[in-house]
Protein backbone atom coordinates (compact mmCIF):
# COMPACT_ATOMS: atom_id res chain seq x y z
CA UNK A 1 0.00 0.00 0.00
CA UNK A 2 1.48 3.32 -1.16
CA UNK A 3 -0.28 5.17 2.13
CA UNK A 4 -1.41 4.74 5.47
CA UNK A 5 -5.03 4.93 5.69
CA UNK A 6 -5.38 8.14 7.65
CA UNK A 7 -2.82 9.31 5.02
CA UNK A 8 -3.25 13.18 3.29
CA UNK A 9 -1.44 15.47 1.14
CA UNK A 10 0.50 18.35 2.66
CA UNK A 11 -1.08 21.54 2.00
CA UNK A 12 0.57 23.60 -1.10
CA UNK A 13 2.70 26.43 -0.99
CA UNK A 14 -0.08 29.27 -2.33
CA UNK A 15 -3.89 29.12 -1.20
CA UNK A 16 -7.18 30.66 -0.81
CA UNK A 17 -8.13 29.74 -4.61
CA UNK A 18 -10.83 26.90 -4.16
CA UNK A 19 -14.16 27.74 -5.87
CA UNK A 20 -16.09 24.52 -5.37
CA UNK A 21 -15.51 20.71 -5.05
CA UNK A 22 -18.27 18.05 -5.98
CA UNK A 23 -18.30 14.01 -6.80
CA UNK A 24 -19.17 13.33 -10.47
CA UNK A 25 -19.24 10.34 -12.85
CA UNK A 26 -16.81 10.13 -15.70
CA UNK A 27 -18.14 8.77 -19.41
CA UNK A 28 -14.88 7.27 -21.23
CA UNK A 29 -15.13 6.59 -24.67
CA UNK A 30 -15.04 2.37 -24.27
CA UNK A 31 -18.47 3.04 -22.04
CA UNK A 32 -16.47 2.54 -19.36
CA UNK A 33 -18.44 4.97 -16.49
CA UNK A 34 -16.10 6.45 -13.85
CA UNK A 35 -16.31 7.98 -10.42
CA UNK A 36 -14.29 11.13 -10.05
CA UNK A 37 -14.00 14.11 -7.59
CA UNK A 38 -13.72 17.51 -9.68
CA UNK A 39 -12.38 20.65 -7.80
CA UNK A 40 -12.16 24.21 -9.54
CA UNK A 41 -10.71 27.11 -8.88
CA UNK A 42 -11.21 30.90 -8.73
CA UNK A 43 -7.81 31.60 -10.92
CA UNK A 44 -8.10 33.34 -14.12
CA UNK A 45 -6.51 31.03 -16.75
CA UNK A 46 -5.54 28.16 -14.08
CA UNK A 47 -4.54 25.22 -15.82
CA UNK A 48 -5.83 21.72 -15.02
CA UNK A 49 -4.47 18.49 -14.14
CA UNK A 50 -6.19 14.59 -14.13
CA UNK A 51 -5.63 12.95 -10.43
CA UNK A 52 -4.28 9.15 -11.10
CA UNK A 53 -4.50 7.34 -8.04
CA UNK A 54 -2.40 4.83 -6.63
CA UNK A 55 -3.54 0.89 -6.06
CA UNK A 56 -6.34 1.93 -2.98
CA UNK A 57 -8.09 3.73 -6.28
CA UNK A 58 -10.34 7.09 -5.51
CA UNK A 59 -8.88 6.99 -1.82
CA UNK A 60 -10.25 10.17 0.48
CA UNK A 61 -6.60 11.43 0.07
CA UNK A 62 -6.91 12.30 -4.10
CA UNK A 63 -10.59 13.82 -3.17
CA UNK A 64 -8.29 15.98 -0.66
CA UNK A 65 -5.59 16.33 -3.32
CA UNK A 66 -7.85 17.54 -5.71
CA UNK A 67 -9.05 20.11 -3.80
CA UNK A 68 -5.33 21.16 -2.61
CA UNK A 69 -5.03 21.87 -6.04
CA UNK A 70 -7.70 23.82 -6.64
CA UNK A 71 -6.34 25.85 -3.33
CA UNK A 72 -3.35 26.29 -5.35
CA UNK A 73 -5.32 27.73 -8.34
CA UNK A 74 -5.27 24.32 -10.38
CA UNK A 75 -8.79 22.92 -11.79
CA UNK A 76 -8.74 19.16 -10.57
CA UNK A 77 -10.01 16.17 -11.39
CA UNK A 78 -8.90 12.92 -9.66
CA UNK A 79 -10.50 9.60 -11.42
CA UNK A 80 -10.66 6.23 -10.10
CA UNK A 81 -9.70 3.85 -12.46
CA UNK A 82 -11.06 0.64 -11.28
CA UNK A 83 -14.93 1.51 -12.59
CA UNK A 84 -14.74 -1.56 -15.55
CA UNK A 85 -14.91 -3.86 -12.33
CA UNK A 86 -15.20 -2.09 -9.19
CA UNK A 87 -18.44 0.02 -10.53
CA UNK A 88 -18.75 3.78 -10.51
CA UNK A 89 -18.84 3.66 -6.41
CA UNK A 90 -17.21 5.87 -3.77
CA UNK A 91 -15.23 3.54 -1.74
CA UNK A 92 -14.32 3.50 2.15
CA UNK A 93 -11.70 2.00 3.10
CA UNK A 94 -12.34 -1.60 3.80
CA UNK A 95 -12.16 -1.39 0.10
CA UNK A 96 -10.12 -4.92 -1.46
CA UNK A 97 -8.36 -3.04 -4.34
CA UNK A 98 -6.30 -5.91 -4.94
CA UNK A 99 -8.36 -8.03 -8.00
CA UNK A 100 -9.10 -4.57 -9.36
CA UNK A 101 -5.74 -3.68 -9.52
CA UNK A 102 -4.89 -7.11 -11.09
CA UNK A 103 -7.73 -6.61 -13.48
CA UNK A 104 -6.48 -2.86 -14.64
CA UNK A 105 -4.56 -2.69 -17.75
CA UNK A 106 -3.03 0.52 -19.54
CA UNK A 107 -5.84 0.81 -22.57
CA UNK A 108 -8.54 0.83 -19.49
CA UNK A 109 -6.33 3.92 -17.85
CA UNK A 110 -5.65 5.81 -21.17
CA UNK A 111 -9.36 5.79 -22.19
CA UNK A 112 -10.02 7.49 -18.29
CA UNK A 113 -7.11 9.69 -18.64
CA UNK A 114 -8.65 10.96 -21.76
CA UNK A 115 -11.80 11.35 -20.52
CA UNK A 116 -10.80 13.40 -17.64
CA UNK A 117 -8.54 15.36 -19.95
CA UNK A 118 -11.51 15.94 -22.12
CA UNK A 119 -13.56 17.00 -19.43
CA UNK A 120 -11.70 19.67 -17.99
CA UNK A 121 -10.71 20.72 -21.47
CA UNK A 122 -14.13 21.42 -22.60
CA UNK A 123 -14.92 23.42 -18.82
CA UNK A 124 -12.22 25.83 -20.19
CA UNK A 125 -8.39 24.59 -19.48
CA UNK A 126 -6.07 25.19 -21.91
CA UNK A 127 -3.48 23.59 -20.81
CA UNK A 128 -4.14 19.99 -18.79
CA UNK A 129 -1.52 18.03 -17.20
CA UNK A 130 -1.20 14.56 -15.11
CA UNK A 131 -0.31 14.07 -12.00
CA UNK A 132 -0.22 10.11 -10.51
CA UNK A 133 1.13 8.25 -7.54
CA UNK A 134 2.74 4.67 -7.60
CA UNK A 135 0.64 2.49 -9.68
CA UNK A 136 -0.21 6.19 -11.19
CA UNK A 137 2.59 7.74 -10.63
CA UNK A 138 3.79 5.11 -13.55
CA UNK A 139 0.22 5.85 -15.50
CA UNK A 140 0.69 9.60 -15.62
CA UNK A 141 4.84 8.58 -17.18
CA UNK A 142 2.60 6.42 -19.87
CA UNK A 143 0.12 9.21 -20.35
CA UNK A 144 3.24 11.51 -21.69
CA UNK A 145 2.92 9.46 -25.01
CA UNK A 146 -0.36 10.79 -26.03
CA UNK A 147 -2.01 14.36 -27.29
CA UNK A 148 -3.96 16.36 -25.20
CA UNK A 149 -1.47 16.52 -22.32
CA UNK A 150 0.92 19.29 -21.79
CA UNK A 151 3.04 17.54 -19.15
CA UNK A 152 3.06 14.50 -17.00
CA UNK A 153 4.56 14.28 -13.62
CA UNK A 154 5.07 10.76 -11.44
CA UNK A 155 4.80 10.53 -7.65
CA UNK A 156 7.48 7.37 -6.64
CA UNK A 157 6.04 5.82 -10.38
CA UNK A 158 7.36 3.17 -12.05
CA UNK A 159 9.46 3.66 -14.73
CA UNK A 160 10.84 -0.04 -15.69
CA UNK A 161 7.44 -1.82 -14.88
CA UNK A 162 5.72 -3.19 -18.28
CA UNK A 163 1.85 -4.15 -18.75
CA UNK A 164 0.98 -7.36 -20.24
CA UNK A 165 1.46 -7.07 -23.32
CA UNK A 166 2.58 -3.92 -23.06
CA UNK A 167 5.75 -1.61 -22.56
CA UNK A 168 7.26 0.55 -19.88
CA UNK A 169 7.75 4.11 -19.10
CA UNK A 170 11.44 3.23 -20.23
CA UNK A 171 10.11 1.55 -23.52
CA UNK A 172 7.83 4.80 -24.61
CA UNK A 173 10.67 7.10 -24.39
CA UNK A 174 13.06 5.02 -26.08
CA UNK A 175 10.41 4.19 -29.07
CA UNK A 176 10.45 7.74 -29.31
CA UNK A 177 6.60 7.86 -28.24
CA UNK A 178 6.64 10.63 -25.95
CA UNK A 179 5.50 13.93 -26.33
CA UNK A 180 5.60 16.02 -23.54
CA UNK A 181 7.65 17.41 -20.70
CA UNK A 182 8.06 14.69 -17.73
CA UNK A 183 8.69 15.68 -13.95
CA UNK A 184 9.44 12.67 -12.16
CA UNK A 185 9.47 12.93 -8.35
CA UNK A 186 11.14 10.11 -5.80
CA UNK A 187 11.95 8.90 -2.77
CA UNK A 188 15.78 8.41 -2.22
CA UNK A 189 15.00 5.98 0.20
CA UNK A 190 12.51 3.65 -2.13
CA UNK A 191 13.71 0.02 -2.21
CA UNK A 192 11.86 -0.75 -5.26
CA UNK A 193 12.38 1.98 -7.56
CA UNK A 194 15.78 1.86 -8.29
CA UNK A 195 18.30 4.34 -8.99
CA UNK A 196 19.35 1.89 -12.03
CA UNK A 197 15.32 2.50 -13.22
CA UNK A 198 15.48 6.24 -12.56
CA UNK A 199 18.63 6.71 -14.18
CA UNK A 200 17.45 4.24 -16.93
CA UNK A 201 14.19 6.52 -17.69
CA UNK A 202 16.37 9.61 -17.08
CA UNK A 203 18.16 8.75 -20.13
CA UNK A 204 15.71 7.65 -22.57
CA UNK A 205 14.13 10.72 -21.89
CA UNK A 206 17.06 12.96 -22.68
CA UNK A 207 18.21 10.47 -25.68
CA UNK A 208 14.69 11.66 -27.50
CA UNK A 209 15.02 14.85 -26.39
CA UNK A 210 12.01 15.49 -24.01
CA UNK A 211 12.08 17.94 -21.57
CA UNK A 212 12.20 16.94 -18.19
CA UNK A 213 13.71 17.09 -14.65
CA UNK A 214 13.92 14.11 -12.09
CA UNK A 215 14.17 14.71 -8.29
CA UNK A 216 15.03 11.63 -6.01
CA UNK A 217 14.98 13.26 -2.11
CA UNK A 218 17.55 11.70 -0.21
CA UNK A 219 15.92 9.62 2.94
CA UNK A 220 12.47 9.96 1.88
CA UNK A 221 10.50 6.48 1.37
CA UNK A 222 8.45 5.35 -1.36
CA UNK A 223 4.86 7.43 -0.21
CA UNK A 224 6.95 10.61 1.15
CA UNK A 225 3.98 13.02 0.04
CA UNK A 226 1.92 12.85 3.60
CA UNK A 227 1.59 15.51 5.60
CA UNK A 228 2.32 13.20 8.44
CA UNK A 229 5.80 12.68 7.42
CA UNK A 230 7.14 15.58 9.84
CA UNK A 231 10.53 14.36 8.70
CA UNK A 232 10.48 14.62 5.05
CA UNK A 233 8.71 18.31 5.02
CA UNK A 234 11.24 20.00 3.07
CA UNK A 235 10.66 16.87 0.61
CA UNK A 236 6.97 17.59 0.38
CA UNK A 237 7.13 21.49 0.39
CA UNK A 238 9.98 21.27 -2.47
CA UNK A 239 7.57 18.82 -4.45
CA UNK A 240 4.78 21.02 -4.43
CA UNK A 241 6.84 23.82 -5.06
CA UNK A 242 8.29 22.03 -8.46
CA UNK A 243 4.65 20.65 -9.43
CA UNK A 244 3.22 23.94 -9.53
CA UNK A 245 6.13 25.96 -11.68
CA UNK A 246 6.03 23.04 -13.83
CA UNK A 247 1.71 23.76 -14.63
CA UNK A 248 3.00 27.30 -15.05
CA UNK A 249 1.31 28.47 -11.44
CA UNK A 250 3.23 31.52 -10.30
CA UNK A 251 4.81 31.25 -7.12
CA UNK A 252 2.96 31.74 -3.46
Amino acid sequence: MCFEPTARPPAPPRSGFRANSERISLNTPDGNVAAACLATTTEDGGPGVVILPDVRGLHPYYEALANEFAQAGVHALAVDLYGRTAGPHFRDEAFDYAPHRSAANDAGVRADARAATEHLAGAGCERVFAVGFCFGGRAAFMQASREGIAGAVGFYGWPARAEEGGMSPIDEARAGLVRTPVLALYGGADENITEEHRSAYDSALEEAGIDHERVVYPGAPHSFFDRKMTDHADACSDSWRRVLAFMGVPPS
